[in-house]
């Protein structure tokens, strides 16, 4: 009898290196698989490492293109941001990184997934989650879950088990690269109390040491997807790539947060995103000049629960689907071009303009040439204030016997 398959997302670091032997020893034949979203990894040499580990087979999937159409596209047109703050570049990647590895399951008849996440973090939910809405018939394990081994005695393991992993002291700090973001936590960042040192920073300059001169970016859009980076087309992919260079080098994207994860843990996340910080900014900056502002807050409401459920990991759910369904709607006049001035940590927008623009310079300047009709405005505010002049009215003659009869009885009782 064959023995049962699983199939691991495989980072080529030490937890995901350790768990090929681990579930072999568990009777598995383990297949790898890696899915490049844009972390900075030599594909090759992955692969070569996962079957020197032990991996049956090693996949190597380059998703870049379809994380930037069908994940980031959505993200910027829905401007999702968790707690106001935090781009989702990471969650954003795992239900990608899930839906392949349920494809290579079926492709290899694995009864089993895998990954290296552990028993705190958000990423476990997001991958179980979209294992399940994808394939319910897989299971799943997370071996970092269940070994209870730490670092070093996985480095030793690795060791008796032949598995090519350096043992050196290692980095403090844990991280994760895609094309949106990068992500940093562990380490001294364990503290709140204490400023995020300089060494961990790796896409953005310091401030301090960025351009003297402040640097503009044009960033054009059609129907709310970027296709225009300082007047030259091209695709969302490679504004992405660009902007994560450029505004990287001025110090923007630098976010410091106090997170409140899915588990009920507060935890302490320093992330690097350069280009979410531009093009999220941009985006809305053309979205408040073209959308009317009932749509405008009704957006709101949708983006902040989009939000929620892309971190919650459940990117594969009725709900996303609907809202995507909603807020591409609201995208249909969404083109034209921001400019946003890059200088010392800051993007800040400098200009906007679309043939869709609401605003009106006849309308709103108070110089020559007011088209407004401001003898309209007494009117508009008499029925706009009905309803309060009404409740006020009602309110104050059933105020008054009750203030006579209360007089009464102070007099009465003296």
């Amino acid at each position: 009898m064959s023995s049962p398959k699983v199939v691991l997302a495989y980072s080529g670091g030490l937890d995901t290196s350790v768990a090929i032997p681990w579930l072999k020893e568990r009777g598995f034949e383990v297949v790898a698989l890696t899915v490049h979203v844009g972390q900075p990894i030599d594909l090759q040499a992955v692969r070569k490492k996962a079957l020197a580990s032990g991996a049956r087979r090693a996949y190597i999937v380059d998703a870049r293109e379809e994380f930037a159409k069908d994940y980031l596209r959505p993200a910027i047109a829905a401007n999702a941001i968790y707690e106001g703050i935090y781009p989702l570049s990471t969650a954003l990647a795992r239900p990608l990184i899930g839906k392949h590895l349920v494809a290579v399951a079926r492709k290899e008849g694995a009864t089993h997934i895998a990954h290296g996440c552990t028993g705190k973090g958000n990423d476990q939910v997001r991958f179980d989650l979209s294992t399940t809405a994808l394939a319910p018939e897989l299971k799943v394990i997370a071996p970092a879950r269940e070994w209870g081994m730490t670092r070093d005695e996985e480095i030793t393991y690795a060791a008796a088990h032949n598995v090519p992993v350096a043992a050196k002291k290692s980095s403090p700090y844990s991280t994760d690269e895609n094309l949106w973001g990068r992500s940093i936590e562990c380490g001294v960042l364990e503290d709140p109390a204490i400023e995020p040192p300089e060494e961990i920073y790796d896409w953005t300059q310091s401030p301090l040491a960025s351009p003297d001169q402040p640097e503009y970016v044009r960033i054009g859009f059609e129907r709310g997807v970027p296709t225009h980076l300082n007047g030259g087309r091209t695709g969302l992919r490679s504004i992405v790539e660009q902007l994560n260079r450029t505004a990287g080098k001025h110090g923007v994207g630098r976010i410091d947060h106090l997170e409140s994860r899915l588990v009920g843990i507060k935890s302490r996340e320093v992330y690097e995103c350069p280009a979410a910080t531009v093009i999220l900014g941009a985006h809305q900056a053309l979205e408040a000049l073209v959308l009317p502002r009932d749509l405008l807050d009704f957006k709101r409401t949708a983006e902040l629960r989009y939000s929620q459920l892309i971190y919650d990991g459940l990117w594969y759910s009725p709900l996303r689907a609907a809202i995507d369904a909603f807020v591409a709607s609201t995208q249909e006049r969404v083109t034209g071009e921001v400019a946003v001035k890059l200088y010392k940590g800051s993007a800040r927008v400098s200009g906007r303009t679309s043939e869709f623009a609401l605003y009106s310079h006849g309308l709103a300047t108070y110089s020559a040439g007011d088209e407004f009709n401001a003898s309209s405005a007494e009117g508009f505010i008499y029925v706009w204030g009905l309803p309060s002049r009404t409740w006020a009215a009602v309110g104050e003659k059933k105020a008054r016997p009750v203030a006579a009869t209360v007089a009464r009885f102070r007099r009465a009782s003296r």
